[in-house]
């Protein structure tokens, strides 16, 4: 720690100058004969002068001829000197700066150890050890000694690595130990002088055992002391066969030593940990586990802190008789000490110099011998530090020319008391008035010559009161007056004596409690040391912990014994002692529990369940609250046959709350009782409790069948049930449900047991339609139920007597009132997997308090997924605590009270979702394929973990080419928000990488992925490359851009593997068939639209003028429906595709909505300005077609293709092609011939649009996917002038522009790609960044990603694939793109383009035959 004082030399100025240590000496271990350099240096504008200090006392260098000092202030100890009897060298040095005429600073206090004699607290001994097990050899030195220990085997060194260890203490440990371990091993201290040898000690590897050996430990790990810091080693080596494992935990948690990190894993198992901070400290624990032996040892780690500074002394200026406060907090475990130096020597508290606020330093009324340099040095068990600061007192400034006031005039003490004055005056007679005057009040005790000031605290004030003084003591008082001038003269000083004190008591010494018994405590004390007069008795108080009041009681000697306290429940006690004053000061409190005792309740909510023939389960809460009596320590069951009264007991340990009593008889009935244990002993037990097992083992893994009748007999106030059981006597049933109401079954519901047969129904009211229902249970859940309905009879029915007495044992008599249902639930989320629900219960009193046997049934389900069951719980207080839910999980709640054989219906519901979690599992369904055109380009693509716990923030992508890299060493990419793809450049050609991905939310990162392989091409390479890298064969580069998705099916196989030859030729057939009848569809459609009358062009060109113009028809085209267009081929069909509406630019996924009502409703405020957009590539499209595409785009869902059980089919994919910065679309005929040339433009719009979705959109839009019409489908092949026929509707629906749309084409999987190919964008790069889509975002608008998707040839089961359809257009361009398009397809194109495909179909069946 650095000391910053200031130092001036003699200047005018009284300005502060730095005064330091640069170098301060620090702790040193040395040997015998050795040289040792203590350094130190210090820092001041006039060089200071260096001296040592050894324990306190300053060493004379110049005579010494070992010690000398070193120019750069440094001591230098020659040839150490020390033994046993003689240590010269050993102790406490301290550096001391001084610089003359201005003060002295001192360094921090170093320690010089010597290691003492070399010698052997235990030496090595012959062992054996078998091979690839752990062995010991002991040498244990002095602390001092172990860094000068090294081994010998057979004479030579012995070299440590991960297989070898040498402990702290000088232990050699040797794990999976080999033949060449065996010979003779002896360790040498080297301290300097001569080594020294211990006994050599001969180790034996014996073979693998053929039997199992006992898990022993050979050395568990000790508590250990140590510094922040340092390292430390937790020794653990255990033996046995198999080969033990070893695992450690800290207070109770896993922990994973590091490869590289702090916490390392040595050999044999043991755990070094290095750089230690205070948060390391706790319980460790080594786990050793051989087969099904485990062994624990547990050895705790204290961190030690050496002293730090929080706040360090700042320097000040001062005016004599001034106060001041030299500040200083420091913080270190233990908690240091603090001292105060003053020009290098100690400051002793006296009345003017004073500890203040636990470290500061006060000095009272300075004198000019108080300046100079204070430090503040803090000291503890692990170190020292020092800083400090200069105190300047300054020259009283001296009086301008003018008068100055007179002394005050008649100075009295109005007021004395024991420890304060009052003091008033009058004006000075110069000054009569006074008002602009102000006082200073200088006061000193008698005879000490260092005076204290006090001020007034406004003008013309003439009182003050001085306050903090010492009882009965003579201090002498003086008042002078200041105006503007300065200070005038002192009044004559006043002599005045404060009163004596009273003598109170002060506190009693010694106070101890202890605890005699569970219900007393014995308090002692000792006389207090200060006190005028004798005590005349003592007040005990005393208070249960937590409690807000005292009791006391009297006592006249030294010690008292309080009885009747609670067992095993914390007190606080304190004394006050009293004499002829009063009472005195009181203790400080000591705490003290009373002794445990065994429990005084039973356990509670004893409940018996037949599991099956041979076994019952036992279930129980604890002892009420209060009645413990101590800690519970386990349970005690006793249980017996009905029949017989001798019993069996089973003891189990812990808390637990439920036991499985196995190995009973058949058919046979128990009895039950369970009873707590303390260390004391057993507590009361509850009642017998019995159960029969079943005479056979039935099934429970379905619920019970329907009860195989039901009989109901009305009476006016009640109804008789009966019943009789399930046919099939082999399903479980442990009760029946009677559900009755009027009208409906549902309002209140009665459990009996599986053994009944009857029940009566009562308090109901006369003449009244009654529904019940009927129902079996187990505990998989309740079984179909029966239904009856009966009417209650008149009041005026008197032909039966309302009795009915049926020999049944088991039917219960309900009290006069049904139970009432909890109210009030509510869920408190705590975590991510609990839920605290509490409730009220209005058929308790006001205060709450259950004192009957009723208990509370708590149940939870989630509805996700749907056919979730419910979960059930008991509790015997109103709360209880769900665990081990779902993280980020909507859970429903619902209570149900039941008191006998009464149980009250459901509880309102209360809904909680638990807190965000990690994610738990790694994302799914990662695949990586090469970019085309880029071959060094990849793209990597998955799926969201199906356990995010949370809304997934990002991904992280490693990446290497050794896949047994430390995973430290791979390649990351981060990735931001829920995108599921990301491109990876600059790869290096043909060479393997190695995939992983791990997804993170708001609370941290999840598991990783599993490695997936890739081998990046050698050259060009196709966009359908599969996952391990092979290019198809003779496929065209095409840069598909940063949205590509690869296929979910078709010829690429999951693992890379080619496309068998039956599946090419397949393939090869198929696509000619796909193209013969797309082309012949397309021809059609082509010559319809250029049959279109002018009429409708006239319209067309009318709408495109009217950009500027009204928007009075923006919304007349949202209620015409569009023409349907499908593409059959044997049982494919391009289904409707949309966008999804999530805004992420980058490819994002959202869930997939099964039917319309999955849908949210959106706002349709924009449907007229959505209505408006158009397909700048289509030329004279039908309107109604456009708009429908245009207005279906805000909330629609992706639709699903189920292709479970389809045929070989081409691949159909949706790619982006934006519009082209030429308006004039000229399509070459060589596009399409050449499939080299057939490149994939991307443009961004500039402003991208947010859509929205009208209701009566939004119905259609969800249909069955094979029988809704597409309302969004773009043409799929077919010349790029084909036109669709125009409706009436759309007139007005381009009053706004987009400058591009991307669309769907057919891409069969050969090397003829395409058949819509534009033509390359004038200026255009290829090279597409990560995210090119983000490039231009419009502010307040959701940017639209464009989603590809394939369908490929499925040769096996597919599950539904997603097929999205970018959006809309933007609106600003449309017009004028429109217009132009209107002369570029002319018939005489469409001819020259319907002979180009004449001539395409002809390559086709060449390369067929072929």
């Amino acid at each position: 720690m650095f000391s910053y004082v200031f130092c001036f030399a003699g200047s005018a100025v009284r300005t502060f100058t730095p005064f330091h240590f640069v170098v301060e000496p620090m702790d040193v271990l040395s040997v015998r004969g050795a040289s040792v350099v203590m350094n130190c240096s210090a820092r001041c504008e006039t060089p200071p002068r260096i001296e040592w200090k050894k324990d306190g006392t300053f060493l004379n260098l110049v005579s010494d001829d070992r010690r000398q000092l070193l120019p750069d202030g440094a001591l230098l100890i020659n040839s150490v000197v020390h033994s046993k009897h003689n240590k010269p060298d050993e102790g406490y040095y301290q550096c001391v700066a001084t610089v003359d005429s201005l003060g002295t600073i001192v360094s921090r206090t170093a320690k010089l150890t010597v290691a003492g004699l070399p010698r052997f607290i235990s030496q090595p001994e012959s062992s054996s050890a078998y091979r690839g097990s752990s062995a010991i050899l002991n040498c244990e030195v002095n602390v001092d000694l172990a860094p000068f220990v090294r081994w010998e085997q057979d004479r030579q060194p012995v070299l440590l690595d991960e297989r070898v260890l040498k402990l702290p203490s000088g232990a050699l440990v040797i794990s999976n130990a080999t033949d060449g371990d065996a010979g003779l091993y002896r360790c040498v201290i080297e301290s300097g002088g001569a080594p020294k040898y211990s006994e050599e000690a001969e180790l034996k590897i014996l073979p693998d055992p053929e039997v199992a050996q006992t898990l022993t430990f050979l050395r568990q790990p000790s508590s250990l002391t140590r510094v922040a810091g340092q390292s430390a080693v937790f020794p653990c080596v255990a033996v046995g066969f198999p080969t033990p494992s070893i695992r450690w935990t800290r207070n109770e948690e896993e922990l994973v030593p590091e490869g590289s990190g702090r916490f390392l894993l040595r050999a044999g198992g043991s755990l070094e940990m290095r750089e230690l901070a205070e948060a390391d400290a706790g319980t460790y624990s080594c786990v050793a586990e051989s087969g099904n032996a485990t062994l624990e040892a547990r050895a705790e780690l204290a961190v030690q802190v050496p002293p730090a500074f929080l706040k360090r002394p700042a320097n000040i200026y001062a005016h004599e008789s001034m106060d001041i406060v030299f500040e200083c907090e420091v913080t270190g475990k233990p908690t240091p000490t603090v001292k105060w130096v003053k020009n290098g020597d100690m400051v002793i508290p006296s009345d003017y110099f004073k500890i203040v606020k636990e470290h500061n330093l006060q000095v009272l009324g300075l004198v000019k011998s108080d300046e100079g340099f204070y430090q503040c040095i803090a000291e503890n068990d692990v170190g020292n530090a020092q800083a400090g600061a200069q105190l300047i007192i300054l020259d009283l400034a001296p009086a301008t020319t003018g008068p100055l006031p007179s002394a005050p005039r008649d100075v009295v003490a109005t007021l004395v008391s024991t420890r304060f004055i009052r003091l008033t005056w009058r004006t000075p007679a110069s000054d009569p008035q006074g008002d602009n005057l102000t006082y200073s009040i200088f006061y000193t005790k008698e005879g000490i010559n260092r005076e204290r000031v006090e001020n007034t605290s406004r003008p013309g004030e003439m009182q003050v009161t001085i306050q903090n003084l010492m009882p009965e003591t003579v201090y002498v008082f003086r008042v002078v007056a200041q105006n503007r001038h300065g200070s005038g003269e002192s009044s004559v000083p006043l002599k005045v004596a404060t009163q004596p004190e009273v003598q109170l008591p002060g506190p009693a010494p010694n106070i101890r409690a202890y605890a005699g018994s569970p219900t007393s405590v014995t308090v002692t004390w000792e006389t207090p040391l200060s006190g005028n007069g004798e005590i005349q008795n003592y007040k005990l108080y005393y208070m249960e912990k937590g409690q807000a009041s005292e009791q006391d009681v009297d006592v006249g000697g030294l010690s008292y014994t309080i009885t009747g306290l609670k067992k095993y429940t914390e007190y606080s006690f304190r004394v006050v002692a009293y004499n002829k004053h009063g009472p005195g000061v009181s203790t400080q409190d000591v705490v003290v529990r009373t002794l445990s005792d065994v429990p005084s309740a039973a356990p509670q909510n004893l409940t018996l369940e037949v599991r099956n023939s041979k076994s019952i389960l036992l279930q129980w809460q604890p002892p009420p609250a209060g009645t413990h009596s101590g800690q519970i320590t386990g349970y005690k069951i006793r249980y017996r046959k009905v029949s017989r009264k001798s019993d069996v007991t089973e003891s189990i340990g812990g808390t637990q709350l439920s036991q499985l009593i196995e190995g009973l008889e058949r058919g046979t009935e128990y009895s039950f009782r369970v009873a707590a244990l303390t260390v004391n002993g057993t507590g009361p037990a509850t009642d017998w409790v019995s159960a029969e097992t079943f005479e056979s083992d039935l099934d429970e893994t379905r619920v019970p069948e329907v009860p195989s009748s039901l009989h109901v007999r009305p009476l006016v106030t009640s109804i008789v049930v009966s019943w009789t059981p399930p046919e099939n006597q082999n399903i479980v049933v442990r009760g029946y449900a009677i559900g009755y109401g009027i009208g409906s079954p549902h309002a209140q519901t009665i459990k009996v047991d599986y053994k009944q047969r009857y029940y009566t129904i009562e308090n109901l009211d006369p003449s009244s339609h009654y529904v019940i229902t009927l129902k079996a249970f187990n505990n998989v859940g309740e079984g179909i139920p029966l239904y009856e309905s009966a009417v209650t009879r008149p009041h005026s029915d008197t032909s039966e007597v309302d009795l009915f007495v049926i020999n049944a044992p088991y039917t219960p008599v309900p009290d006069p009132s049904p139970m009432m249902p909890p109210v009030g639930v509510q869920a408190s989320i705590l975590s991510h997997d609990t839920i605290r629900i509490n409730w009220a219960d209005n058929s308790l009193p006001k205060n709450q308090k259950i004192t009957d046997a009723r208990y509370y049934t708590v149940r939870w389900k989630t509805n996700i997924p749907a056919n979730t069951k419910y979960k059930t719980a008991n509790a015997t207080t109103l709360s209880y605590l769900v665990t081990g839910l779902k993280p980020n999980t909507l859970y429903e709640f619902s209570v149900m009270v039941t008191k006998g054989r009464r149980s009250s219906t459901w509880s309102m519901t209360a809904h909680g979702t638990t807190l965000e979690h990690a994610p738990t599992s790694p994302p799914k369904d990662v695949t990586v394929v090469s970019k085309e055109g880029k071959p060094r380009t990849i793209i990597v693509n998955w799926q969201p973990p199906s356990e995010a716990n949370g809304k997934i923030t990002g991904y992280i992508i490693y990446y290497s080419t050794d896949v047994n890299a430390e995973i430290h060493d791979w390649v990351i990419e981060p990735v931001v928000g829920n995108r599921l793809t990301h491109q990876i450049q600059e790869l290096t050609l043909d060479t393997p990488y190695y995939f992983k991905i791990q997804a993170r939310n708001s609370k941290g990162m999840g598991p990783m992925s599993e490695a997936v392989q890739f081998r990046t091409p050698k050259g060009k390479v196709s966009g359908m490359t599969n996952p391990s890298g092979s290019s198809g064969k003779g496929s065209r580069p095409v840069d598909v851009g940063p949205d590509y998705k690869p296929p979910l099916g078709g010829s690429n196989s999951p693992h890379g593997s080619p496309t068998s030859p039956l599946d090419s030729n397949m393939l090869l057939v198929i696509i000619v068939s796909v193209g013969v009848i797309t082309i012949v569809i397309v021809v059609i459609v082509a010559v319809f639209c250029t049959r279109r009358t002018t009429s409708h062009q006239k319209k067309k060109r009318a709408a495109c003028k009217s950009v500027n113009g009204s928007h009075k028809y923006k919304g007349n085209s949202k209620d015409v429906k569009p023409p349907d267009l499908w593409i059959h081929h044997e049982r494919l069909e391009l289904k409707p595709i949309d966008k999804s509406p999530d805004p992420n630019p980058i490819m994002t996924d959202t869930p997939i909505p099964r039917n319309s009502q999955d849908i949210t409703p959106v706002d349709n405020s924009l449907d007229s300005n959505i209505h408006q957009r158009r397909n700048s590539y289509r030329g004279h499209e039908s309107e109604d077609s456009m708009s429908t595409l245009a207005g279906r785009r805000g909330m629609r869902p992706k639709m699903m293709m189920p292709f479970d059980s389809q045929p070989p089919q081409p691949v159909i994919s949706a790619h982006p092609i934006h519009s082209l910065d030429n308006p004039h679309h000229h399509f070459h005929s060589g596009s399409l011939a050449s499939p080299t040339r057939s490149y994939l433009h991307h443009q961004v719009s500039p402003w991208p649009l947010g859509t929205s979705m009208s209701h009566s959109d939004r119905a259609n839009s969800t249909e069955s996917v094979r029988n809704t019409p597409s309302t969004d489908t773009a043409p799929a092949s077919g010349p790029p002038g084909a036109e669709l026929p125009d409706a009436e509707g759309g007139s007005a629906a381009e009053e706004e522009a987009a400058p591009a749309l991307p669309t769907a084409h057919v891409r069969p999987s050969h090397p003829l790609k395409s058949f819509a190919v534009p033509a390359a964008a004038p200026g255009y790069d290829p090279a597409l960044p990560s995210t090119p889509l983000l490039s231009q975002p419009a502010p307040n608008h959701p940017v639209h990603s464009v989603k590809t998707a394939s369908i490929g040839t499925l040769g096996r089961t597919r599950p539904p694939m997603p097929v999205v359809v970018p959006s809309a257009p933007d609106v600003q361009e449309t017009a004028r793109m429109l217009e132009d398009s209107e002369s570029n397809y002319e018939p005489d194109e469409l001819t020259k383009e319907m002979a180009h495909l004449e001539g395409l179909m002809k390559d086709l069946n060449a390369i067929t035959t072929a």
